[in-house]
């Protein structure tokens, strides 16, 4: 027992890429670099249409295919980096990764567009399970922070990248913008994946007493749980306004006539549409690690309560002044901030309610609730058939509003039984 608290407090000690904060790192450049494969998505909706003609809906239906691919393949993904370690599976994500877009760079029909969805949501999918899990299992102590640090990756990365890759497709077209992305982004990722080793958190990093268990669950004995379907339906019900708004940004604008106006902002004049991309990603990353940060502080399901709310008040503001330029901005904005949080506190209650052994699946498991909540994306646009999106926000306002008070209300006394029940199986 002596020799196993050194060992792990030693790991603390590690200096170089070994240690956990340069292994946290590492996942969140990861994370970055995989990010546009969902959130620079928007920005080929149009050019494809106005090339191929295939219809919004059906373009979006790889979007769908991308998302639930990514998100039902990672309690696999998860298994498989608890057993051989996140190195493999992340360089196997960065193939798969950078392969999908070179695939929709020449997709020609529906069924190539498809088909390039489900290489690239299995290369999303080992990237982004993966470096989520071992966040978890590197940050005991800090499961909000560390989680929502490695989503923000995810939320922000695009960030960077999505002025050049609008000013590719309207220089160079959509398809050389698809190849060059790809092969840049899966060769960043596989170099990446050479630098990580198996979690091994140190002795001092110990979760708080009483807002964790002290069984490790193992995915199985997860599911069996009333406990972890109740927080699976409410991150369904908060992903899927969040998933429509991702998708279906540029079609909004579009349709609300202000897509391309010019807007002037920090010294710089860019379409509207590019610039609320920029600021939602921004929003989007930052809000993961503070509302994973303050979950660790005031706890999870007081904090679901709060933002899941202020996204529902979100989407009626975006519904009622978003034909104003301006407004569109600030309430996309803060669409993107409300949502961008679930990526940080369901892995964190998921670690802290099921333990760390199993995690990465655990975790894997829930995420995806994601891929349920992408399948009311080409729902959206045939329910807003016409340019009338109002029925599609107020239902994903009324939804997401009542999560918040599900997950204050419900959930919260829920799991409050459920880890004095595990501290009295732990203690038998």
């Amino acid at each position: 027992m002596a020799n196993a608290y050194v060992g792990a407090l030693d790991s603390e000690k590690v200096t170089g890429y070994k240690n956990r904060w340069m292994q946290l790192v590492i996942g969140i450049v990861c994370m970055g670099l995989v990010a546009n494969l969902q959130y620079g998505w928007t920005l080929f909706v149009e050019p494809m249409e106005n090339k191929h003609h295939w219809g919004t809906a059906a373009i979006q239906l790889a979007f769908s295919i991308f998302i639930v691919i990514e998100t039902w393949l990672v309690p696999i993904e998860g298994w498989l980096g608890d057993k051989f370690g996140p190195r493999p599976v992340v360089a196997g994500g960065a193939i798969f990764a950078g392969l999908g877009w070179i695939m929709n760079s020449y997709a020609t029909s529906l069924p190539m567009l498809y088909a390039a969805a489900v290489v690239s949501g299995i290369g999303a999918g080992c990237v982004y399970g993966t470096c989520v899990g071992n966040a978890l299992k590197w940050f005991p102590d800090r499961r909000g922070l560390a989680a929502g640090l490695t989503a923000a990756g995810f939320g922000a990365g695009a960030a960077v990248t999505v002025i050049p890759i609008a000013n590719m497709i309207g220089s160079a077209g959509y398809e050389k913008t698809f190849l060059t992305f790809g092969i840049i982004q899966g060769v960043a990722i596989f170099v990446l994946a050479l630098l990580l080793v198996r979690p091994k958190a140190p002795a001092h990093a110990i979760a708080r007493v009483g807002t964790v268990t002290k069984v490790d669950y193992t995915t199985k004995q997860m599911l069996k749980t009333p406990v972890f379907w109740l927080i699976y339906v409410i991150y369904v019900l908060v992903a899927a306004g969040g998933v429509m708004a991702t998708a279906q940004l540029g079609p909004i604008a579009h349709d609300f006539g202000i897509s391309s106006t010019p807007i002037s902002m920090f010294g710089a004049t860019l379409p509207l549409l590019t610039l609320a991309l920029s600021i939602d990603n921004v929003a989007n990353g930052l809000t993961r690690p503070l509302c994973g940060f303050i979950s660790d502080k005031i706890g999870r399901e007081n904090t679901m309560f709060i933002v899941f709310i202020g996204e529902g008040l979100a989407l009626l503001g975006l519904m009622k002044y978003g034909h104003n330029p301006y407004m569109f901005i600030t309430f996309a904005a803060l669409i993107f901030m409300f949502w961008g949080e679930i990526f940080s506190i369901f892995p964190a209650i998921c670690g802290d309610t099921f333990g760390s052994k199993f995690a990465t699946a655990n975790a894997g498991t829930l995420y995806t609730a994601k891929g349920v909540a992408a399948l009311m994306v080409p729902l959206a646009s045939v329910v807003a058939a016409g340019g009338n999106w109002n029925r599609v926000f107020i239902l994903a306002a009324v939804v997401t509003i009542g999560a918040g008070i599900a997950a204050k209300f419900v959930l919260l006394p829920m799991r409050k039984r459920f880890l004095s029940a595990s501290e009295v199986k732990a203690g038998s």
